[in-house]
């Protein structure tokens, strides 16, 4: 019987999995995000594997032969090891490879080729391969040290604007009122005592309002979103000198701060068509496609 492959994108705020046969995705699930943090990572692979095994069952099947899993937050070893030794005793796969979300969309992308992916969810991160298969990464340092450009930068920010905005310290703006009806606030102590306690998952979660508030041409949150734009672009020019790479340099970009419907995708297209290197894409990537393209690799 053909092997049974599956391939997970475990983001910050979102989780999808497919199973593939005979090169056929017979099976689909998503769920909630579980980026791996420093010593977590059981709860990680609990959310992944309940993933994992609806997607399983949406193909029929109890358990596959080999799952890769790129995730948010495994870019270090460490990471990686304890996310695969807790799948593993999951036992819902014979193989288990670990790898960053942002690899499955290099993948995705360019299969074995060169190229430059920008991703931006709820974090964000550029990585590049160069002709000669050699590796680079830029950003993907985590909401406290980084991730500009991100839905997380970009929801603090809005924080940031509707607090001045509440202090006279710079001029009303549509964010306040959209802000208090995304956090379920009734007014702005409400507010204030929401983000006290909100996670980074859920900071991030403001970032779609931001950028809708943008579209309608509020000018606070239109700054919001060109500077966002700005900094993911800046991810994709700094790896520019590390890589050896003539170009045209293709640039995929990825993530779900970056889905076709979404303005800000289109900002940074734009921005990096500015780069003479570059030759940006506006094919959408599906990063679990790159992880099915992986397993099958491992499986060879």
């Amino acid at each position: 019987m053909s092997k049974i492959l599956i391939g997970a994108d475990v983001g910050g705020t979102k989780s999808a999995v497919a199973v593939s046969q005979d090169g056929k995705i017979v099976g689909r699930a998503e769920g909630p995000g579980a980026a791996v943090r420093p010593g977590r990572a059981l709860a990680s692979a609990s959310t992944i594997t309940e993933v994992v095994r609806r997607a399983l069952s949406d193909a029929g099947r109890l358990i596959g032969d080999v799952l890769v899993v790129g995730a948010a937050g495994a870019g270090r070893p460490t990471e990686r090891d304890e996310l695969r030794t807790a799948l593993r005793n999951e036992n819902i796969v014979s193989q288990v490879i670990v790898t960053t979300d942002i690899e499955i969309a290099l993948a995705a992308a360019f299969q074995h080729g060169p190229g430059i992916v920008v991703s931006a969810g709820t974090g964000s991160v550029a990585v590049g391969r160069d002709q000669k298969g050699k590796q680079y990464r830029i950003g993907g340092y985590g909401w406290q040290m980084g991730d500009e450009g991100s839905g997380y930068a970009i929801g603090r920010a809005s924080l940031g604007a509707v607090s001045r905005a509440a202090d006279g310290r710079s001029p009303p703006t549509a964010l306040s009122e959209r802000l208090l009806k995304a956090t379920r606030s009734a007014d702005f102590d409400a507010l204030i005592r929401w983000a006290a306690g909100a996670s980074p998952a859920e900071v991030a979660a403001l970032a779609p309002h931001v950028l809708e508030v943008a579209a309608d041409g509020d000018p606070l949150a239109q700054g919001i979103a060109d500077y966002a734009a700005r900094e993911l672009s800046q991810l994709a020019i700094c790896l520019l000198p590390k890589m050896d790479i003539s170009p045209p340099i293709p640039v995929a970009i990825t993530g779900g701060l970056l889905t076709e419907e979404q303005a800000l995708r289109r900002a940074l297209l734009t921005k990096l068509r500015e780069e003479p290197a570059f030759q940006p894409t506006e094919i959408p990537i599906d990063a679990v496609a790159g992880a099915l393209l992986l397993a099958a690799a491992a499986d060879r």
